[in-house]
């Protein structure tokens, strides 16, 4: 039987790649010019490679840069943070309200814009440069646009190779639920809205990911991206599985204590779910990944049995890693299947057993392979039904390894952007090889509140070309420690608990191994020594690199970006309740974006964080001097006096000095337009 599915896998493989040689062949290198017809009707030529693109859309932006196209791009809005390449484009404001005049000053030779862009169309319409919208209302148009952008930007083979693996993991899902009978599928809505409670209407992409996921949408005979769901609509429908993201969490909180909304299946029994979303909101290069991961949600009792799987478990590829260090037989990044989805292991294999300290399990002598295993986010929750302590001897099974000689840490960060950073003097040398993440569970020690163990989220291993003692070893790890936190603060990243009021000093699940090593016995690594100087220095280019590589998040990362990881968002962060005028919330978000597109104004708020910080600590305590400040941007902002400074910022629990500080620019735009 084992044979016999192997085959069948291999069948898969061959006719996949068939058609992945098919889909090859029919878009090879393309000849200018490309003509085609937009979502807007128009007819569009491209007669050479765009070399000044502007991307209003996320979804767009996304496909350039990960078919390799992303040096063409010279701007983006704020909302477009994927990949982390991204973040070194200049910003134009956000996806509703971009600044015209930021736009124009780029020169743009072509703008992807949407039919919400407007002013876009009225400003550099007129064959000033090419406007082109590529709407995309399902995954179909997602491939259609993925193609179209590879013929545009001369990327045709990566476009292809981006498909082939979206439609692979989309496959796989597709196989996995056709094992469960149609009487058990599992009703599934996206919530959304504010004020209403919506869901995507019956012909967007996001049913089209329920569906592919293996879920029941409702179909509600309303069309479009975003519809209204009554409340009789939504009893009717009765969901099993509600998911949504970022602020829909809002939403719940205020009508799933209702009477009717709170009275379906999915919120009786807490299966309530959220993702990214930039996953949610977009059909573009993750949509396999997001599909995955929903269809995971969903249906966690199947998928969690291994009789259910679909694909053989095994290691199927690898990559090899230069560690110079006398010691390493090994090093390498293994990809494997596991739960039918794709996992990658970190594995260094000793020329001889060592002793090992590892904050996951102690103290460990004899062994003879260290690694950082991937978990993948459709495998989160299938290990809490198998439990932690039988998943981990199953993947030393799959890598043939044994509990008995080797120590993993696990994580959710991907291996494909681990960082291996070196530091040296004279002849003493240490590695630190670094995954990190920081956007789910960053918190500050002594601060946020412990709740549940989860795989490693910053991991650390220190490889020295020096024997450690048990004495250095243990030391070794307050001083990788210390630099983890000092490089989170250097980042400003924020706690993901309290985020208004604190920086992180680490995530609620790190983990370290320090390896003994070999050569001259070193008896201290604190940090008046070398080795701990050396530790700390690796340590800390390490983590800034992989919280770079994972959330794309860097030092001179823009203003918009900053206050998001704070909770505050443009649009939430508006209230025109006291205006007795027909100045608009709307008119204040955009003039807002535009006056932080200037550094005078984006610094001004920036070191009010600084402040704000330090004021919570009792550091400062004293505000007049920031008051009268805030008086004179308000001021400039405006270009006369004002009066009576009024409150315009809608969050209630925004700490006093950002208050200030956002109530200033808001005056300042109020008086300017009203």
């Amino acid at each position: 039987m084992k044979l016999f599915n192997g085959y069948r896998e291999s069948a898969v493989v061959v006719i996949f790649l068939i058609l992945f040689a098919i889909l090859y062949s029919t878009v090879s290198a393309a000849a200018y010019p490309v003509s085609f017809t937009d979502a807007q009707g128009y007819e569009i030529t491209v007669n050479e490679t765009p070399s000044r693109v502007v991307s209003l859309v996320p979804s767009i932006t996304e496909i350039i840069f990960k078919i390799g196209a992303g040096d063409a791009v010279r701007a983006i809005t704020y909302h477009s943070t994927y990949p982390p390449e991204t973040t070194n484009k200049e910003i134009v404001g956000g996806f509703f309200s971009p600044s015209l005049k930021a736009i124009k000053t780029i020169k743009p030779d072509v703008i992807f814009y949407s039919r919400f862009h407007k002013g876009a169309m009225d400003k550099f319409g007129h064959d000033k440069c090419l406007l082109i919208d590529l709407e995309t209302g399902s995954i179909a148009d997602s491939y259609k646009n993925i193609l179209l952008l590879g013929k545009i930007f001369n990327k045709e083979n990566e476009a292809a190779g981006l498909i082939f693996g979206i439609k692979d993991q989309i496959e796989t899902i597709a196989r996995k639920v056709a094992r469960i009978p149609q009487e058990k599928r599992k009703r599934a809505i996206r919530l959304m809205g504010r004020d209403r409670v919506m869901t995507p209407g019956d012909d967007s992409f996001q049913n089209d990911m329920i569906r592919a996921a293996g879920g029941i949408p409702p179909e509600l005979g309303k069309n479009g991206n975003i519809v209204v769901i009554t409340k009789e609509e939504w009893m009717k429908f009765n969901p099993q599985i509600i998911y949504g993201c970022g602020d829909d969490r809002e939403t719940a909180k205020r009508f799933f204590k209702r009477p009717g909304w709170k009275d379906v299946e999915a919120v009786k029994t807490g299966k309530v779910f959220y993702f990214p979303c930039d996953l949610t909101c977009r059909a573009s290069t993750r949509t396999g990944h997001f599909i995955a991961g929903l269809s995971s949600t969903i249906y966690g009792d199947e998928f969690s049995r291994k009789e259910d799987q679909v694909l053989q478990e095994k290691v199927f590829k690898s990559r090899k890693l230069d560690l110079d260090l006398d010691y390493i037989k090994d090093a390498r990044i293994f990809y494997s299947t596991i739960h039918d989805f794709e996992n990658k292991t970190l594995i260094l294999d000793f020329k001889e057993p060592l002793t090992v300290i590892s904050t996951l399990e102690g103290e460990r002598k004899g062994i003879e392979s260290i690694g950082n295993h991937y978990l993948p986010p459709p495998c989160w929750g299938l290990i809490h039904k198998s439990g932690f302590e039988g998943e981990r001897k199953r993947i030393y099974d799959i890598l043939g390894k044994s509990e008995n000689n080797t120590t993993f840490l696990f994580t959710g960060a991907d291996m494909d952007n681990l960082a291996v950073e070196k530091a040296r003097f004279r002849e003493m040398e240490v590695y630190a090889l670094i995954t990190a993440g920081v956007r789910s569970n960053a918190m500050r020690m002594s601060e946020d509140e412990g709740r549940f163990y989860e795989p490693g989220t910053i991991n650390i291993i220190i490889l020295p070309n020096m024997e450690l003692t048990v004495r250095a070893m243990t030391r070794a790890m307050i001083s990788a420690t210390e630099a983890k936190t000092a490089a989170l603060q250097d980042l400003d990243i924020r706690s993901r608990y309290t985020s208004l009021v604190n920086q992180a000093t680490g995530t609620g699940t790190d983990n370290i191994i320090v390896v003994q090593g070999t050569g001259i016995r070193i008896d201290i690594a604190g940090g008046h020594s070398k080795m701990g100087e050396l530790i700390a220095k690796a340590v800390y280019s390490g983590v800034k690199e992989a919280v770079y590589r994972q959330n794309g998040l860097i030092t001179s990362r823009n203003i918009f970006q900053r206050l998001k990881e704070r909770g505050i968002g443009v649009s939430e962060l508006i209230s025109v309740d006291q205006c007795e005028c027909s100045v608009e919330s709307g008119d204040l978000s955009g003039g807002l974006e535009g006056v932080l597109l200037q550094p005078e104004y984006a610094s001004f708020v920036a070191s009010s964080f600084a402040i704000s910080d330090d004021y919570e600590r009792g550091l400062i305590t004293d505000l007049g001097a920031h008051e009268l400040l805030c008086r004179r941007v308000a001021e400039k902002i405006a270009g006369k006096k004002i009066g009576d400074m009024m409150d315009l910022v809608a969050l209630d629990n925004i700490p006093p000095v950002l208050k200030m500080t956002l109530n200033a620019i808001l005056n300042g735009v109020y008086f300017k337009i009203k």
